[in-house]
């Protein structure tokens, strides 16, 4: 695997560059003049679905916020940058802002322009409030705020607010959001597990760093808990994760999703949990269930996502934005922002209200009778009373982890070193 990842180093060493241009759309969309290259055509802006209740009434003023978002995919990808794409939307609902968005800020489609040039643009259209939605654009998005320190900004995923954290930047402007999807990945292992027949399952990840470890880690603690407790270990879980090399589908660069989830069903696999910003997992696995094949998927980050092969799917654990990213805007809007690193939980109560939830969970139709046990999961995970990520808990190498009875800190799951003992699949791009 390492030998396909040696790009990703190449990739970063470019400063992150992204942006570009297009006209306004049709849902009221904005976009920017591309700062040094002609840009590829933009895409066409989704339909919102209706389904996060108002928060407060539109605001009435004669100017209303002006707010940027940098997305590092397209923003009809039914994944990542889909996600970020709705929140910013409900921002425009809900207060009455104006949002300007450009999408697929990344490497392979904007290899000639930065991320701190989008944001000298977006200011100088006049932009108070700038979300920047990537990890990639660590090093663009602290240079930015440190150039407009009057401008709020917000780089989701990021821990530069974190006082406690690694790497923390003392820039009063600038701001973390990130929804502790852990408890939504514990929720899809779960459902992988109940599932499953053959004890197999697949996991499409994207690159190897802190979060998506993290994250494969949070699967499988889900899957093996579910599998032993619920199913009686019926036989040894076999959990594999095969790293594409990004975020999404680079042609040539990237490992190719679609043939990564083949390889994992041709070996055994009957259950595919993806890691990365699209669908091609659940798509390919679609459609080798109609061939008939007794498969089943697991997507990623946006609501949306089991319409790609609802039959198949068993749920969808996403991020929903919408209710942080309006607090922010609403504290820009009467002027009390603040610099903060938030790592939000799931509404416990009700992890499908968008109008209050971070990370959310949809069943899918493919859940079928195993319902049961896993809402019992996910009761457990509300109250308390399951707690995966307590010893005893070993790495990969063997070196430990958690010790017996030792309950994680959020900096022991956040920066996460390896993936865990029990889990097939590289920890280091190394």
């Amino acid at each position: 695997m390492t030998r396909h990842l040696r790009w990703v180093a190449a990739i970063m060493a470019l400063a992150l560059v992204a942006a570009a241009c297009g006209s306004s759309d049709s849902d009221g969309t904005s976009a920017t003049d591309a700062p040094t290259t002609e840009a590829p055509a933009e895409t066409t802006a989704p339909e919102t679905d209706e389904t996060s209740a108002p928060a407060t009434e539109p605001a009435e003023a004669a100017d209303p916020l002006k707010i940027g978002m940098i997305l590092v995919g397209p923003q009809d990808d039914r994944g990542w940058s889909q996600a970020h794409f709705e929140g910013g939307k409900y921002i425009e609902e809900q207060l009455g802002a104006e949002l300007i968005v450009i999408d697929s800020v990344n490497p392979a489609d904007r290899p000639d322009t930065s991320v701190e040039q989008v944001v000298d643009d977006m200011v100088a259209q006049g932009a108070q409030l700038i979300f920047a939605t990537s990890d990639d654009m660590k090093d663009g998005i602290l240079a930015a705020a440190a150039a407009h320190p009057d401008v709020p900004m917000i780089w989701s995923s990021g821990d530069s607010a974190w006082q406690d954290g690694e790497s923390y930047a003392d820039l009063a402007n600038l701001g973390n959001i990130m929804g502790k999807m852990e408890f939504g990945k514990m929720i899809a292992g779960c459902a992988a597990a109940l599932k499953s027949e053959t004890g197999s399952i697949g996991y499409v990840g994207p690159l190897i760093n802190d979060e998506t470890r993290r994250l494969v880690n949070s699967a499988y603690l889900g899957a093996n808990y579910c599998w032993n407790e619920y199913k009686g270990a019926p036989s040894e879980l076999d959990f594999e994760v095969n790293w594409i090399g990004f975020w999404f589908a680079i042609p040539g660069v990237t490992l190719d999703p679609t043939q990564v989830t083949n390889e994992f069903l041709d070996g055994g696999a009957d259950v595919i949990i993806s890691g990365i910003d699209t669908t091609e997992g659940i798509v390919r696995t679609g459609q080798r269930a109609e061939a008939g094949e007794n498969v089943w998927a697991v997507p990623y980050d946006f609501e949306g996502a089991c319409d790609e092969a609802p039959d198949i799917c068993l749920g969808v654990p996403y991020f929903n934005w919408g209710p942080s990213y309006l607090e922010i805007a609403q504290a820009v809007a009467d002027g009390s922002f603040e610099s903060t690193w938030q790592w939000l939980e799931p509404n416990w109560d009700d992890i499908t209200d968008n109008s209050s939830t971070a990370i959310g969970f949809i069943e899918g139709d493919g859940l079928g009778d195993a319902a049961g046990d896993l809402n019992a999961f996910i009761s457990g995970l509300a109250d308390g009373s399951i707690n995966l990520f307590s010893g005893p808990l070993n790495f990969q190498d063997g070196s430990v982890f958690l010790a017996g009875g030792e309950e994680a800190t959020e900096q022991q799951i956040w920066y996460t070193t390896q993936l865990l003992e029990g889990v097939t699949g590289a920890s280091s791009s190394e």
